[in-house]
């Protein structure tokens, strides 16, 4: 029988440690080839490359893992200027059992929780000071993803919107009472001496210089998801000591910074390191690392195998 589970039935259900478990366990899976995984599919203004109309864009992913036999499908709306900005809504699917819930939540901790394993993998181990750039839904998730595998103390963002960074801050300190807070007064000052740096907007040009930042540093990069936005600039990119991704493919498709790099010649493809391989053979990490994420529908499934009791304790297929 179906079942509806709500936003506050998610987030209850699926704690942030165990989303970077499971996520890490699927991109795990699909280096190993465990998933059918269809590009995602667009329909609407954005999907041409341009500005959204009113009815906005209609986004569908869709995975499959073969040894769980277990599917998940993903429908999206995203229109600029609706509060909230994204709705959503996740079917899973097994011989046994199929549930709804609701999405949005699923988009932001799967996202979170990429970071979170982007972050283990690549930023120093004793790491403590993170910047986030930006304040909008995205945001909360990023920084406990990041506090679910580093030791945070300090905690900086920069939003353009002063009162969301500081409603953004009271939240989090409430979560995380020990946190050192601060709201900056541009992005440049919020990474000035971060270790660990996330961005989450939805900016059309990079939102911070590299010069900014300091020599040894992490950066997550979440909010670009069409070709014309960027949200890293180039030289970034091109003097990184790794550049990993949640998928090549996908990346090169939707990813304004990934494209430009690549089709401009300052990154060789062939050194962008997919999440999953990188976690099998670990990059050098000297230097400035970068995380760059379009979300992959693997994520998805892996919060949403987290909501079925059947499959929330099995063993990952890659063992």
């Amino acid at each position: 029988m179906s079942q509806w589970l709500s936003a506050g039935e998610v987030r209850a259900a699926v704690p942030m440690p165990a989303a970077v478990d499971s996520v890490r366990d699927a991109f795990l899976d699909l280096a190993d080839g465990c998933f059918v995984q269809p590009q995602r599919l667009a329909f609407g203004g954005e999907a041409a490359g341009g500005d959204a109309p009113a009815a906005g864009t209609v986004l569908v992913m869709s995975a499959y893992h073969r040894p769980t036999g277990s599917a998940t499908v993903k429908t999206t709306s995203v229109v600029r200027g609706r509060d909230p900005l994204i709705q959503s809504t996740l079917v899973w699917t097994t011989a046994e059992r199929q549930f709804v819930a609701e999405a949005a939540t699923i988009t932001t901790l799967r996202t979170g929780a990429a970071s979170g394993v982007a972050t283990d993998l690549l930023a120093p181990r004793d790491a403590s000071r993170l910047a986030l750039i930006g304040a909008g839904a995205q945001a909360a998730d990023q920084v406990r993803a990041v506090a679910a595998v580093r030791d945070l103390r300090t905690l900086t963002v920069f939003s353009r919107g002063t009162g969301r960074a500081q409603a953004l801050l009271a939240e989090l300190t409430a979560e995380f009472p020990r946190l050192v807070t601060r709201v900056a007064t541009s992005a440049d000052d919020a990474v000035a001496d971060a270790e660990i740096v996330c961005c989450a907007t939805s900016s059309d040009t990079p939102v911070l210089a590299t010069a900014a930042l300091p020599e040894r540093v992490h950066v997550n990069a979440i909010g670009s998801f069409r070709p014309s936005m960027r949200e890293l600039p180039a030289d970034l990119l091109a003097t990184a000591s790794a550049v990993v991704v949640d998928q090549l493919d996908a990346c090169l498709e939707e990813s304004g910074e990934i494209r430009h790099a690549v089709e401009t010649g300052l990154v060789d493809r062939a050194a962008i390191l997919e999440l999953g391989p990188a976690l099998r053979t670990p990059p050098a990490t000297d230097g400035r690392t970068v995380f760059k994420s379009v979300g992959v529908a693997a994520q998805d499934w892996a919060v949403a195998r987290l909501l079925d009791p059947a499959f929330a304790v099995s063993p990952p297929a890659h063992g």
